[in-house]
Formats: structure tokens, C-alpha cells, sequence
């Protein structure tokens, strides 16, 4: 099934949860396009397809487009060429799913710039099979939470990035917090937006306790950004696990911006993006 043919599916079993206002008027050619990819061959979080609807429907209420795929033949060059920003919901272990050929037109569709790559929760799980997605995250996965209500800090460098402009310097919010295997805080081209503090919460659950998991520690990014000198734009964020973790308008709002920016220098909204 194509792109196109699954977003039509989610309006259809969605329609009447939608908005009543309308999305802005914006020609086709000018809008932004996503590509949602939701593949797994490691865990699959039962909230998959309700956060890809829930997406469908970002889109839909923000003048932008939304499509849906978990098939590799959708990422071969003259398919992802439309598309502005290829966003993985939870897509993990990829190097399993995605032939190498897929691969490397994902890789040479971002080196072209002005494209950008956005990854929910568990899109850094597993990763090191692909090595350009491994370098372009940043790190990979080594352990995570329970649901848990823990405190997050805003990096001061960065407060005025749209992903978290207008929060406070230090907030409580609920979600499932992911241990990688290393802090990506200080590698060349990355910009750490938020934290969370390991203190007010349990950071590694029980069943990684007997497995290896470690808590990060004192430096625990879970929002960052990366800007390779050549190509687009990365954004990732911890939130998006389940879909009660985009339940927040923080985390809505953080979601949408962090998409916008990815898109590396287009407009939405009449918005020029940073």
C-alpha cells in the first residue's frame, strides 16, 4: 500500500475526531511533507499506529502533509525526493527492515540538505547496524524507565530553540525516559535541548536491572538537535513512546516544532523556521 493510500486510511477511521477548524490554506507545492516510517524488528510499542494517526492529524491541523509507510520500496530515491522531513515513529533495529539499497538513498536524499530526520523515543534503539544513523543520532540504547513524572531541565544555551522556547527553565512531566549508551552532550554539531533529572525518578526499571542497564547520571539528555556540516537536520526527542506521552500541549508543541525545524529553512505557517 502506498503513502498516500494509508494517510487516506487514517482520515477515514478518524474523521469525526478531528478538529472542526479547518487547516490553513496553503497550496500543495508549498506545503511541507513528512514521511512517517514505522517499521520495527526489535520492540514494537502497541501506541504505533495510534501515534502515526495522531501525526496524520498534527499534519492535518497545521498546514502540512503526513503520509505513512512501513515499506522499504517507499524510501528508493524517487519516492522520498517529495518528501521534506522523514520522520521514524519508534522504528528500531532498521538495518533489519531496510535493504542497503534503501539505505543509501536515505542517506544520499539527506546529503542533499534542506531534508531533515526526525526520531521519536525509540528510533535510537538499536541503531549501530546502520552506522550513518548510529553517527547522525548520536548514541544508541542501553536501558529505560517505568511511566514515571520526573523533572526536566532546559539547556540555557538553548531556550530560545522553537522545540522549547517559552518553557521554564525547569519543569515536571511524565513519560518514558531512555538510557543511552552514551551522552551525545559536546559532540561536534549537536545541541542538547533538554535533560532529565535521574534524581526524581527510578532510572532504570527492573527489568533492565538484571540485564545491564545503567542509569546515565548527572548528564541525561533527552532532546537534542544535530547539524552536520553537509546535509540536513536532525531532531530527536525521548517523548513519543506511547501516545499518552504526547498527551501535554509541551510535548505537542515540542513535537510540531521539532519537526518544522528539521525541515531545515522552509516555512510553515508564514513561519520562517531557526
Amino acid at each position: 500500500m502506498t503513502p498516500r493510500a494509508l494517510t487516506f486510511l487514517f482520515f477515514l477511521t478518524s474523521f469525526t475526531f478531528a478538529h472542526d477548524t479547518p487547516a490553513p490554506a496553503t497550496s500543495s507545492a508549498d506545503r511541507m511533507k513528512v514521511l512517517v516510517f514505522s517499521a520495527t524488528a526489535y520492540y514494537r510499542h502497541p501506541d504505533i499506529p495510534a501515534i502515526n494517526r495522531w501525526l496524520v492529524l498534527l499534519g492535518h491541523e497545521n498546514g502540512f502533509d503526513v503520509d505513512i509507510t512501513e515499506s522499504p520500496k517507499d524510501l528508493v530515491p524517487q519516492v522520498i525526493a517529495k518528501y521534506d522531513v522523514l520522520l521514524l515513529n519508534n522504528a528500531n533495529e532498521l538495518d533489519k527492515i531496510i535493504p542497503e539499497a534503501q539505505r543509501q538513498s536515505v542517506e544520499a536524499w539527506f546529503a542533499s540538505g534542506k531534508k531533515g530526520v526526525v526520531g521519536l523515543h525509540a528510533a535510537l534503539v538499536h541503531q549501530t547496524g546502520w552506522p550513518w544513523l548510529n553517527q547522525l543520532g548520536g548514541c544508541d540504547f542501553n536501558s529505560d524507565s517505568d511511566f514515571s513524572k520526573a523533572k526536566v531541565i532546559v539547556d540555557p544555551a538553548a531556550k530560545d530553540h522553537p522545540a522549547v522556547k517559552g518553557q521554564p527553565a525547569e519543569f515536571f512531566i511524565e513519560a518514558d525516559w531512555t538510557n543511552h549508551d552514551h551522552s551525545v552532550t559536546g559532540q561536534p554539531g549537536f545541541q542538547v535541548l533538554l535533560r532529565v533529572d535521574e534524581t526524581t525518578y527510578t532510572p532504570v526499571r527492573d527489568y533492565f536491572k538484571t540485564r545491564g542497564g545503567k542509569p546515565m547520571g548527572a548528564d541525561h539528555p533527552i532532546a537534542w538537535t544535530h547539524s552536520p556540516e553537509a546535509g540536513g537536520r536532525f531532531f530527536y526527542t525521548e517523548f513519543g513512546h506511547g501516545l499518552r506521552s504526547l498527551s501535554t500541549p509541551f510535548v505537542r508543541q515540542h513535537v510540531l516544532e521539532g519537526i518544522r525545524w528539521a525541515a531545515a529553512g522552509r516555512k510553515a505557517e508564514g513561519k520562517a523556521t531557526k
